[in-house]
């Protein structure tokens, strides 16, 4: 199935729905806006003909403060069917938020935490949206383009 016929999928099952294909992708690749993310990945994972039983991986992007973009990219992977597809959403760099899959996809949990403990995306909805590699106390978020080091961390100097 290629990323045209799940456009057209997406496009008749969900009504209204907006997605394009990111011809840059690859493997092949959908673009919808943050506000139809989640049901456009139920319904990859509950279709029948695709049947997306595998979030293989979320992975988060700052795109820096000049494009003032972030982007959230999900590989699914559908073993029946052995298809994969990238799904990705661009968020808002100031206000970055997009609902949680965590209720689809369990790995999706640790997955988002991740992001948002690294470049400071919320993940609304998430069932324990914490810190997960960084402590709790920790100032920032690192994979920012335009994050500032900090140069002491309890009372003890930070070398990099």
């Amino acid at each position: 199935m290629s990323a045209e016929e799940i456009k057209d999928l997406l496009t008749h099952t969900l009504e209204g729905m907006q997605v394009e294909v990111d011809d840059k992708a690859e493997p092949k690749g959908i673009k919808v806006p943050p506000s139809q993310i989640k049901p456009v990945l139920q319904e990859l994972y509950q279709n029948p003909s695709t049947y997306f039983d595998m979030l293989s991986c979320i992975t988060g992007v700052d795109n820096g403060p000049e494009e003032n973009i972030m982007e959230i990219i999900y590989q699914l992977y559908s073993i029946p069917f052995n298809l994969q597809v990238m799904v990705k959403v661009q968020l808002d760099r100031e206000v970055p938020k997009v609902e949680t899959v965590s209720d689809i996809w369990k790995t999706a949990n640790w997955q988002e935490r991740e992001i948002y403990d690294l470049l400071g995306v919320h993940f609304e909805n998430h069932p324990d949206l914490r810190r997960i590699l960084l402590p709790a106390d920790w100032e920032g978020h690192p994979l920012r383009k335009d994050y500032k080091h900090q140069e002491y961390y309890r009372g003890i100097k930070v070398e990099y």
